[in-house]
């Protein structure tokens, strides 16, 4: 099957259209497949258009295949009843399995410590074991899909395409070191490009691991309006172009280049999407390039109510903290509990802001207590208190000049974007 791409710039695509691409995509297969595997995100990718897309396969396939979803949870919670209810349409709940990311997975093969040096630059030499789910190479499958949104990321640059297997249905060797290397290369080299040194890694065991696997994709680029989310493009096929095509499309409609640094900066975190700092502190490394030295950043956080999305995981953060980079990196050197948790390590990288900006979480604390917050190294004011000033329901995104003068920069959702200073993005003094 050739890629095949479908897009729209302007209104976005309607429902109709995106039928007609599931519809394309199955006539143009070259044989009826009888068992399939959908590997949509989670609900913490709510506005990605991948339940929508998933749910679209799903009903289309139920009646002349087998048909089973395994949401790519990486190291994220399993998803409720109420959450798949709420992401995916009229889909039986024995459709669903569940991702085990320490205990279910498989060794597929290595990147060699060779290949991860060159493309690190030296920064990190050693080998990285590539671990995917059993049930992705079992054999019992001939038809695979993979979804997901486009969008640039800390971890990877832009997210999506073979990340989507080899950290949302991956182990934790590959998920630990990717998430290390991109932490010890630096999020602000990558974040926003596509050839970063982890997608490298990503494309050489896709390349060398994958072959002969029946396997699509179904990549999105989606933006969230005030008439709601907009898929502004859908790129589908089995080639990488299908993710170089969103890549680009995605650097035009989610990074966000801004006039002057932003000197306090309110974003709002939608409990449905955001329960922990882990998927919150999206607001921190999505914002950092945009936000001026002495700044603040206002986190509006309803529904967080934890660290980690894994509970060993919200140990090690809760006994560390969000210290910064130069800190973090020390105290792996020669702490084990980080150099057992290398994710943890790289987490509590991305979520600092290196001492340049202030961050304020305003939560619930009867969820999550300001003690709880301040022991990680964040400022605390209740969100009941945090709203009666900036209400998320009167605030709208851009620039805001609050009653009493005060200028702000309000973002509604940090999930999907990238904002930056163009000085600070092209590394320019």
């Amino acid at each position: 099957m050739n890629s095949q791409f479908y897009y729209e710039n302007g209104c976005g695509l309607s429902d109709a259209e995106l039928d007609t691409a599931v519809a394309t995509f199955l006539a143009a297969l070259e044989c009826t497949p009888k068992k399939v595997l959908l590997l949509p995100p989670d609900i913490t990718r709510l506005h990605s258009a991948g339940g929508v897309i998933a749910s679209k396969l799903y009903h289309a396939l139920k009646a002349s295949a087998e048909v089973y979803l395994m949401p790519a949870l990486g190291t994220h919670e399993p998803m409720t009843k109420a959450e798949r209810d709420r992401f995916f349409a009229n889909i039986p709940d024995d459709r669903f399995l569940v991702h085990d990311w320490k205990n279910d997975v498989v060794k597929i093969g290595e990147v060699p410590a060779e290949y991860v040096s060159e493309v690190s630059e030296g920064i990190m030499n050693e080998k990285i074991d590539v671990e995917v789910n059993r049930i992705l190479v079992s054999g019992e499958y001939d038809l695979i899909v993979s979804m997901g949104q486009v969008v640039p990321h800390e971890v990877v640059g832009m997210a999506n395409y073979s990340k989507n297997i080899f950290v949302g249905i991956g182990g934790s060797k590959l998920i630990n070191q990717s998430h290390m290397l991109g932490a010890l290369y630096g999020m602000e080299r990558m974040m926003g490009r596509d050839h970063t040194p982890v997608r490298k890694v990503f494309d050489y065991a896709h390349t060398h691991f994958l072959k002969g696997l029946p396997l699509y994709f179904f990549q999105t680029v989606t933006t969230n309006t005030a008439e709601g989310l907009r898929i502004h493009g859908l790129f589908v096929g089995d080639k990488r172009e299908v993710f170089e095509g969103a890549v680009e499309l995605a650097q035009q409609k989610n990074m966000i280049f801004v006039e002057k640094p932003f000197a306090k900066t309110v974003v709002y975190l939608d409990p449905a999407e955001f329960k922990s700092t882990w998927l919150g502190n999206k607001a921190v490394y999505r914002t950092r390039m945009a936000m001026a030295d002495g700044g603040e950043l206002v986190i509006l956080a309803p529904g967080v109510r934890h660290f980690g999305e894994d509970t060993e995981n919200d140990r090690v953060i809760r006994l560390f903290g969000y210290v910064g980079r130069e800190a973090v990196l020390d105290l792996f050197a020669k702490e084990e509990e980080l150099q057992k948790n290398q994710s943890v390590a790289a987490h509590l990288v991305h979520g600092s802001s290196d001492g340049r900006f202030t961050i304020t979480y305003c939560t619930d604390p009867s969820l999550l207590s300001a003690k709880e917050v301040r022991s990680v190294n964040y400022e605390h004011v209740p969100y009941s208190e945090a709203v009666k000033r900036y209400d998320p329901a009167v605030l709208t995104d851009g620039w805001q000049t609050m009653p009493d003068g005060e200028e702000i920069f309000y973002i509604s959702n940090p999930a999907l974007g990238l904002w930056a200073d163009p000085k600070r993005f092209y590394g320019e003094n």
